[in-house]
């Protein structure tokens, strides 16, 4: 099959240490098919580094189940509670762990623009923003935890988005992280 013809797979995460948000896409031409998403809860762990624990390995099954190309992270805002804040930047770190340890290709996307991009609004709400993807995705029902349509929006975020623009970092595993980040080698 030509590869410009191959359809690709891209995650959609929105990080959390409580509850993570994710969504799988299918995006082929101007197609975008959501193929599943859902929520992971973490709420239940006392200990942050089992929380990490299982953010790694969820996003490392989603990665290899569904064959990602792709991987789509929103990107943490900045808030007053710097503790929530670390919190968050470690669990996005881990997601992105598991992306490059499966050489994939990481983008990252702020929480406006993935509105944005999605209804159009910057300031949507998480309603807003499940309610749309519904009517464009045709999807028949939206599930409870909006931690979940969160991650779709990211992933279909990314779909909408020129790849050839320097949207994100982009990268495509550790050795091209390395490359990028030189002094960020131990």
């Amino acid at each position: 099959m030509n590869e410009q013809n191959k359809a690709k797979i891209i995650l959609g995460i929105d990080p959390g240490t409580n509850v993570l948000g994710y969504g799988v896409v299918s995006k082929k031409g101007n197609d975008i098919v959501p193929i599943t998403l859902g929520v992971l809860k973490l709420e239940k762990y006392n200990d942050q580094y089992t929380k990490l624990k299982h953010i790694f390995r969820r996003v490392d099954n989603l990665i290899k189940e569904y064959k990602v190309d792709e991987m789509a992270l929103e990107a943490p805002f900045f808030g007053k509670n710097v503790q929530s804040m670390l919190k968050l930047g470690k669990a996005q770190g881990v997601a992105m762990a598991a992306g490059l340890n499966n050489d994939i290709e990481i983008f990252e996307y702020a929480p406006r623009k993935i509105k944005m991009a999605v209804t159009g609004n910057g300031n949507a709400s998480k309603e807003q923003v499940a309610l749309l993807l519904k009517s464009i995705l045709k999807l028949k029902k939206l599930p409870e935890e909006l931690d979940a349509t969160d991650g779709l929006a990211t992933a279909v975020c990314h779909c909408y988005q020129n790849n050839t623009i320097a949207t994100s970092s982009g990268y495509s595993g550790w050795k091209d992280f390395i490359n990028k980040n030189p002094k960020r080698k131990l």
